[in-house]
């Protein structure tokens, strides 16, 4: 039963019948318009989780991405409820994997095989979880695990799918303006305010831990990264088996570093065959292997019609500097790799300390030699 043809009915306080009150109205339609009036996706995430959680009584609720992997699909926490207030993995600065295959979900598997848009699951502790698979141009690219003790009655579902509606059509709106249409990965024009969040963060982070600033200042530390990622000779393959070939390297590598990162980090397609990486809180030594194993990745990868395929990659710590300005340091690792035998990862400030690079700062810009 759909109850679509029952009133809205909040289920704080769940009558038989009847209009909702005066007050649950208001609260409705002030999440709701919260959530529309968000402009970026970790915002609709956390508007997301605190309507369901505050309408719906959800004890947990979590937003999950999906993304595919070679020839798997793994899924990974993207926003979720700690403590009655909405984590989004923008903000937190533990350590998260890259993500776990979704056949550890075998309810959400066969639900989405079989198209439902809800999927219910009770679990050996008799808590009941609700799987809403997120629908967009007839893919699944995020899905919501809601979790409450007692089941819901069709008033509640059909408040729930209220809040979903509105959730999948301003994801929707926010899929076209901020995604590459191509890869699905960010776009150009977000890099700015993904950067300076970033930035804002690592800052009040310094300012709130003095022994953080400190251990910084003696060493390498955790800090944050800005990598870009380029696919060796891709005009090459363009030319010799064409662009439909080559979109699908493209799609292909943006998977790889799908998988390669956390759900924290963020990879954007700049356009043509450059990737930038922004990689956070983590130590020099992990920042290399994270790249390595990217790249290794990549080179291991059998390619259809292609074959193989390699990608170089150079990175730079975040400071306080401009954008342009790290950006400009990855770029010239980038460019250094490129010149000696492509297929590797170079990091900007040993060049500099090697003497393999030396660069000018001068009125905020950038001279490469």
């Amino acid at each position: 039963m759909t109850g679509r043809d029952a009133k809205p009915v909040s289920p704080l306080s769940l009558p038989a019948a009847g209009a909702p009150s005066r007050l649950n109205m208001e609260n409705l339609l002030k999440h709701l318009i919260d959530m529309t009036c968000q402009r970026d996706h970790a915002l609709l995430d956390s508007s997301a989780v605190i309507a369901l959680h505050e309408l719906v009584g959800a004890s947990q609720v979590r937003v999950y991405e999906i993304f595919r992997s070679r020839e798997d699909l793994y899924i990974r926490a993207r926003a979720w409820l700690a403590e009655g207030k909405a984590v989004c993995a923008d903000d937190a600065l533990c350590c998260e994997h890259g993500g776990e295959p979704i056949s550890g979900f075998p309810e959400l598997v066969e639900g989405i095989r079989r198209r439902k848009a809800r999927i219910e699951q009770q679990r050996a502790d008799g808590t009941r979880v609700l799987w809403v698979p997120i629908w967009l141009n007839d893919k699944v690219s995020s899905c919501l695990e809601i979790v409450d003790p007692k089941p819901y009655n069709d008033t509640t579902l059909q408040m729930l799918e209220g809040i979903l509606s509105v959730y999948r059509n301003c994801q929707s709106i926010l899929d076209y303006s901020e995604r590459d249409s191509l890869t699905g990965l960010l776009n150009r024009k977000t890099f700015d305010e993904k950067f300076s969040r970033l930035l804002t963060s690592s800052q009040g982070a310094a300012t709130a831990d003095r022994h953080v600033e400190r251990r910084q200042q003696n060493g390498p530390g955790v800090g944050h990264w800005l990598a870009v990622v380029d696919i060796d000779h891709f005009k090459r393959v363009n030319d010799l088996y064409g662009h439909l070939y080559g979109d699908e390297v493209l799609i292909l590598v943006a998977n790889l570093l799908r998988q390669s990162f956390r759900a924290q980090d963020r990879v954007f397609r700049f356009g043509g065959e450059e990737f930038v990486v922004l990689l956070r809180s983590t130590s020099l030594e992990d920042a290399r292997r994270t790249f390595e194993r990217f790249r290794l990745n990549v080179e291991q990868h059998a390619f259809p019609q292609v074959g193989r395929v390699t990608a170089s990659v150079g990175f730079a710590s975040i400071a306080n500097e401009s954008p342009v300005v790290i950006l400009g340091h990855a770029d010239q690792a980038l460019y250094y790799a490129k010149a000696n035998g492509r297929n590797r990862v170079c990091y900007y400030d040993e060049l500099v300390s090697s003497g393999e690079l030396r660069s000018e700062l001068s009125n905020d810009t950038v001279e490469f030699f």
